[in-house]
């Protein structure tokens, strides 16, 4: 598996990290995730299958802003 990090902008409070940590979890072949709100970013480990375009996707689609 491989790890990204993703820079994620709009997110105010542990909701938003419930609602970036979920729209990941929900794709295929991901592993583990870790959101910080702290530092508006989350760590995703992710399998072959799935691409860092995806899982950006996945969270502008949950209403937020996000970069690798």
């Amino acid at each position: 598996m491989e790890t990204i990090v993703v820079r994620i902008s709009g997110m105010k409070d542990e909701e938003c990290v419930r609602t970036v940590a979920n729209a990941i979890q929900d794709l295929p072949s991901i592993g583990h995730i870790e959101v910080s709100l702290e530092k508006g970013e989350a760590s995703v480990e992710h399998g072959r299958f799935i691409s860092p375009d995806d899982i950006l996707r996945a969270i502008v689609d949950a209403g937020y802003e996000a970069t690798c």
